[in-house]
């Protein structure tokens, strides 16, 4: 049907469209605003619809097209001019309310842009909404006490991950190209591996993460989410700040013919065994195209989720006190989020430059270990478990119960402490129909290599499922 083909089409093939005179920017964003008002309340995807300004953009960038067509100039619009995305709500947006997906900045409407919306507008690309998100990004579930839950597309009673669920879900239901999240332990790579999309987690000071609420200022990192790795890629073009003389990677090469390491430690001890069996069975399609894999060590692995909690919860605290929010107005707070700033107290200065030092060290190794090793890039699950029930606090793995945000966030904290880039792309579904993750990091300014890596991948293992939502 149509309806679903436009919803589910790519950035490319609707630049096609558009190109060829078959479809208009506004017609395009009339129709999604239209899909948005019929589908989002069973998702609950958006805080925020920006309509009259979407219909605004939109009619700019049709003028756009038609001046190329009157000069028949040279010069294209661009990828992604007239391509309707979303924001997650922490993200600051002039004129338009930006929350946090909190009580405290309910009506909080920002003086200026974020330089990452700057540089989206200018591209062209058309700013649909905002999106729903874990209260303050203080959280992995985006069930959320003050907007209500967001709800995975792939299956209504579970959650869509988080922080940046409602990016991920209104990717997975059809709702927007494009989105922009962010990402603190796993805030994007979570929901897009639980709701089967595509997330990237940029190294260090590759997208700009100014005009963004802060959660931990050394741990926040702002990146796109997208359906395909190519989108992605479009997305990421105009955020992206490049390095001198850096190159796209090839995106003919039938071939992966790099080494990916697989960790000994850590990564595997707790792997529902569904996920673990998609895993392998992803291994297996890259080994095929050429991929090979070496067992390595890093040490310091363990050490990664007490040093990313100690400088998270400190970070958030002195935030929340610096705005005068903390505990001023404690009562405000969801519970989850209020205990993890009272948390933030108790953590001692020794205990913060402590984890910072374990961060300066498990840098150190990680880098170590993929030049000693020759490893491009390191390859594990992006997730240990598919998308838990909606409130489920506590989660089955190899028949123990272990807390399900702890689980959540296990397998992405490390690349956040490191400051590594690191993506995620769909590599399968389990029996229940959830979709899984597969996780890729590489070392600082590797960002070509992992959407390489990411795109051979996708060609082998496309998803090609959809939720039904009808």
């Amino acid at each position: 049907m149509w309806d679903e083909q436009l919803a589910f089409a790519s950035i490319a093939e609707i630049g096609k469209l558009f190109r060829a005179r078959k479809l208009s920017p506004l017609e395009l964003t009339q129709f999604l605003l239209e899909r948005l008002r019929r589908i989002d309340p069973k998702i609950n995807a958006y805080i925020t619809v920006c309509d009259e300004s979407a219909l605004q953009q939109a009619r700019l960038a049709e003028a756009a097209f038609a001046r190329k067509g009157r000069t028949k100039s040279k010069n294209d619009p661009g990828a992604l001019c007239g391509i309707p995305i979303s924001l997650k709500d922490n993200i600051y947006t002039k004129d338009v309310r930006t929350t946090g997906g909190s009580q405290i900045l309910r009506d909080f409407v920002p003086l200026h842009d974020a330089p990452v919306v700057t540089a989206l507008k200018k591209a062209g690309a058309i700013i649909l909404g905002k999106t729903n998100m874990h209260e303050f990004a203080y959280g992995v579930t985006t069930d959320n006490p003050h907007f209500g839950p967001t709800r995975n597309p792939w299956d209504l009673e579970r959650i869509a991950g988080g922080s940046s669920g409602g990016s991920a879900a209104a990717l997975a239901a059809g709702l927007c190209y494009g989105s922009i999240g962010t990402d603190t332990g796993g805030s994007i790579r979570i929901p897009a591996a639980l709701c089967g999309v595509v997330g990237l987690k940029p190294g260090l000071g590759r997208v700009k993460a100014e005009g963004v609420i802060p959660l931990s200022i050394t741990l926040d990192f702002v990146g796109p989410l997208a359906r395909s790795v190519e989108d992605l890629a479009l997305l990421l073009d105009p955020i992206f700040v490049r390095g001198r003389n850096e190159r796209n990677p090839s995106r003919n090469s039938k071939k992966c013919e790099r080494t990916l390491g697989i960790p000994k430690e850590f990564f595997f001890d707790l792997v529902d065994d569904a996920v673990e069996s998609i895993f392998e069975g992803a291994m297996k399609l890259l080994k095929k195209v050429g991929t090979k894999f070496k067992f390595v060590s890093l040490g310091r692995l363990r050490e990664t989720e007490t040093a990313g909690n100690h400088i998270a919860w400190a970070e958030a605290t002195l935030y929340h006190q610096q705005a005068g929010w903390f505990p001023t107005r404690a009562k405000e707070y969801g519970e989850d989020v209020r205990s993890r700033l009272e948390a933030g107290t108790k953590v001692s200065a020794v205990d913060y430059l402590r984890a910072r030092e374990t961060r300066e060290k498990f840098t150190a190794e990680f880098h170590a270990v993929l030049e000693q090793n020759g490893i491009d890039a390191l390859v594990t699950p992006t997730t240990p478990i598919a998308a838990p029930r909606i409130g489920e606090e506590s989660t089955a793995v190899q028949g123990t119960m272990h807390p399900t945000r702890a689980l959540l966030l296990r397998l992405n904290r490390p690349a956040n402490l490191a400051g590594i880039p690191s993506i995620s792309v769909p590599c399968g579904v389990t029996q229940q129909g959830l979709p899984v993750g597969l996780q890729f990091m590489a070392g600082w300014t590797d960002e070509p290599l992992l959407l390489e890596l990411a795109r051979h991948f996708e060609r082998e293992c496309p998803l090609t499922a959809r939720p039904e939502l009808y």
